[in-house]
């Protein structure tokens, strides 16, 4: 008998650990057998105070160093078998297109931790000018306004702001700090931050490692405004949402379904190919692909498919159940919410070198969660929300001119949804997203991938090569020419002689098996003739046998005999 399960299995209690995202300060959690991935995402919005909690989510590694999202509609011990211990990372999962849409500052300041690391890691992948901008603006939320006697001239080098920290860069961020961001309070500093990074190609993007179909190196990202491709540093396409029509996977392969306005009377779509290093991971990409779909594009989550499957004959565990609410909802209904705006600890990383400043303005906070670790740590500061007033009394941040930093522009809000990785402000690429994309659904590259090892980052995750990494690539992929397309391949690719092959022997041993049948029920042979007795053979001959042969020999006698 199986032992499906005892009274002691489900009053077991678990322990995990949640990391969150200003690194100095962790959660510990117990849960039961039976608790769901909802009920510790709850808690740790809880402890933080934070009411917009669909923007997040809890990431984990499994054994094989593949990353997800802990699904919140499935117990939580079956999502971690293996694990010891448990660890889970409180981080961004949706990136709101526009962060001042947000109702309330400490929900903005949690998206401010997750850029910052992006930053540091690489994924926030920007220009020199722009990455100087953002450090500087970093360190202004940490230090304030620069004190010579406290702060000294290396300053800037204690801090690790940036993935490629070079000394002249550092002496740009010092630059910047001292003559342009004076007197800009934490929040306002925290604000332009988010003005000037939410305009970035890589806002909102966790890259995701592919191949073309021509074996080049590619990267996936997937945000608020669709899919994009980068090669190398730059931005080659971007699929926008509205032209997506379907999005699935077969084995490593993720497949892309494009249908663009011009093509609707014609009924023309295109398919997109990218090879992922493994299944798993290319499982992993289509489910990010479709949550951030259905995340950004449903008026409401009634509308969204109960189960969405997306894998193909060799994929297993293609089937999607999308939980929780959709952006519109959770805006809608944050309208509702009448609350004072909370206060919050931000968390400062300023080197041990510099002496905590304590100002006027520092006013004391009720303390954090009973399961809060690091709650004296002499690296935080109090500080409450900043009111309207404050934020218009503040300089604005410095726009960058494309040689420099200092042109005292009042920062530019956000524009429509679609128009900001479009728009000629948010990169040097942007011209290459109205190009159509090269035709891929014909020839598709399966040759096996070398997995090159790669060290973790602070999250224990096998983080994906940093943007910043890659090299430019002097040969950028052609233009789409639709009129090239075939509708039909000309030719079987391996993956389709695969399938072909794959089906052929398992239809096999199903012929072997119907073949020894009709030998045991036909041939009057002497070593056969105790089996042919035993009722079992007596009972399938009669009810199954017999009437089948009957119906194929009527059938076969209609289709070919005398009319």
């Amino acid at each position: 008998m199986f032992k499906l399960g005892s009274k002691k299995d489900v009053n077991t209690e678990y322990k995990c650990t949640i990391r969150l995202l200003d690194d100095s300060e962790v959660l510990q959690c117990d849960f039961q057998h039976l608790c769901k991935g909802q009920y510790i995402l709850d808690y740790v919005c809880n402890a933080l105070n934070l009411l917009e909690k669909d923007y997040f989510g809890l990431r984990y590694v499994d054994s094989h160093k593949q990353r997800h999202w802990l699904d919140l509609t499935k117990p939580v011990i079956k999502q971690v078998k293996g694990m010891n211990p448990i660890v889970f990372c409180f981080r961004v999962k949706f990136y709101p297109q526009d962060p001042f849409r947000l109702k309330e500052e400490i929900t903005r300041y949690q998206i401010f931790l997750q850029l910052r690391r992006d930053l540091l890691h690489g994924r926030l992948y920007c220009p020199p000018n722009d990455s100087a901008l953002l450090a500087a603006l970093i360190i202004q939320s940490e230090l304030g306004d620069y004190d010579s006697e406290e702060h000294g001239d290396n300053y800037v080098s204690e801090f690790k702001l940036l993935l490629k920290q070079t000394p002249r860069l550092e002496e740009k961020i010092a630059e910047i700090h001292q003559q342009q961001l004076r007197g800009q309070v934490p929040a306002v500093a925290e604000a332009n931050f988010l003005r000037k990074a939410c305009l970035l190609d890589t806002y909102g993007v966790d890259p995701h490692p592919v191949k073309d179909h021509k074996g080049n190196q590619l990267y996936l990202g997937i945000n608020y405004a669709g899919i994009l491709t980068f090669q190398g540093s730059r931005k080659t396409h971007h699929f926008k949402w509205p032209d997506i029509q379907k999005i699935n996977y077969e084995g490593k392969m993720f497949i892309i379904h494009l249908m663009f306005p011009e093509d609707v009377k014609a009924k023309k779509k295109h398919l997109m190919g990218f090879k992922c290093p493994t299944q798993s991971a290319c499982h992993h990409l289509w489910k990010c692909a479709v949550e951030q779909c259905y995340f950004f594009t449903m008026p409401s989550s009634s509308e969204v498919p109960s189960v969405t499957t997306g894998g193909g004959f060799f994929s297993r565990g293609s089937r999607l159940r999308y939980s929780g609410r959709v952006e519109k909802e959770v805006m809608d209904d944050m309208k509702n919410i009448r609350r004072d705006p909370p206060q919050f600890q931000r968390t400062l990383t300023r080197p041990p070198s510099f002496r905590q400043r304590t100002t006027a303005s520092t006013m004391e906070m009720p303390s954090s969660p009973s399961r809060l670790l690091n709650d004296s740590s002499p690296l935080r500061s109090s500080v409450g929300p900043v009111t309207s007033q404050q934020l218009s009394q503040q300089p604005p941040v410095p726009q960058d001119s494309g040689d420099g930093f200092a042109i005292d522009e009042q920062p530019k809000r956000l524009g429509t949804p679609l128009e900001l990785l479009d728009s000629g402000e948010s990169g040097e690429e942007n011209g290459s997203s109205a190009q159509r994309p090269p035709n891929h659904d014909l020839h598709v590259d399966l040759t096996p991938s070398r997995n090159t090892p790669v060290a973790e980052d602070d999250d224990g995750n096998p983080p994906d090569t940093p943007l910043s990494e890659l090299a430019f690539d002097p040969h950028p992929t052609p233009e789409y020419d639709p009129e090239h397309e075939s509708q039909e391949p000309a030719f079987v690719t391996p993956q389709q002689s695969r399938r072909i092959a794959l089906v052929a022997w398992l239809l096999l041993p199903l012929l072997l098996i119907l073949l020894l049948l009709v030998i045991l029920m036909e041939w009057d042979w002497a070593p056969l003739a105790d089996m042919q007795r035993l009722p079992e053979v007596v009972l399938l001959r009669k009810q199954y046998y017999e009437p089948t042969r009957d119906a194929i020999g009527t059938w076969i006698s209609a289709l070919f005999g005398p009319r």
